[in-house]
This record gives structure tokens, C-alpha cells and sequence, in this order.
């Protein structure tokens, strides 16, 4: 697993400050990463993205109530100028009691020490499923 090298751009420092936060539960740390102008786009599901970061905050308090152990980490991570690409798996258990498990990758557009936009593709991981032939099939409407 690679770590972040929060001395090579300023993009990785604020995904570090982002897990970091994220794993303390600090709603007003995580808050602050984010530009209160912030663009969330969610490719693969439109009518989930979002602009502003009182969004941010609304989602997290949600997820730090729901997932109380909730602990997070980079993967993976690479930069070039103003971009940043994380890849993340966040994990806990729900107050349900249900295991909570998100894998994904988020290409953060990075300006002023805090992110201003991103590409969203975190998803729930899907254990068990229908397997390669069947996904194939389903995305294929067959």
C-alpha cells in the first residue's frame, strides 16, 4: 500500500489532511478541506452530485452518526499540477450492525490548500453478486 507524501503537492497534503480528519471523526477539520464553492460531480450516478460545501458537511455528520467506528485510507495516490487522484477504501460497522465497506477512486481538482472539485466513484462493496458473465449480461440489458 502506498502512502501519501504530503511533501510533494499540496493536492496529497490536503487528501492526508482529508483521511486524517476523516479517521478523528473532526467534521469541522474535514470540512475545511473542501472550497465553500466545492463541485462534487458523480459520473456514474448525476442526480447524486452536488455544489457547496454545506453538502459536505450534511453528508459527513450523516456518515460519522451512522458509522461511528468508521476508519478510512488512501490506497493509492497520484498527482500532476492541480489534480489528484485517491483511490480509498473506507470501513466500519453501521449502528445496524451491518459491516460498512467503500471502495473507489476520487480525482480532486485542488486550489487555495483545500479541494474545489471532484469526480466521485466511491461505491458500496458488493460482496457476493452476480459475477463477470452476469454483470456483462445485465450491463448489456440482456
Amino acid at each position: 500500500m502506498a502512502s501519501v507524501d504530503i511533501r510533494t503537492s499540496s493536492g496529497l497534503a490536503v487528501a492526508g489532511r482529508l483521511r486524517d480528519a476523516t479517521n478523528l471523526h473532526d467534521l469541522e477539520a474535514l470540512v475545511g478541506c473542501f472550497a465553500p464553492d466545492f463541485v462534487n460531480e458523480t459520473p456514474a450516478h448525476p442526480a447524486r452530485s452536488f455544489r457547496g460545501r454545506d453538502q459536505v458537511r450534511k453528508n459527513w455528520a450523516q456518515i460519522f452518526a451512522a458509522v461511528p467506528n468508521l476508519e478510512t485510507e488512501i490506497i493509492d495516490s497520484a498527482s500532476s499540477g492541480d489534480t489528484v487522484w485517491t483511490e480509498w477504501e473506507m470501513r466500519g460497522t453501521r449502528l445496524d450492525g451491518a459491516h460498512h465497506l467503500m471502495r473507489g477512486v476520487s480525482v480532486f481538482k485542488v486550489g487555495d490548500d483545500v479541494f474545489t472539485s471532484v469526480r466521485f466513484y466511491l461505491e458500496p462493496v458488493e460482496q457476493g453478486g452476480i459475477g463477470i458473465d452476469g454483470a456483462v449480461q445485465s450491463g448489456l440489458g440482456r
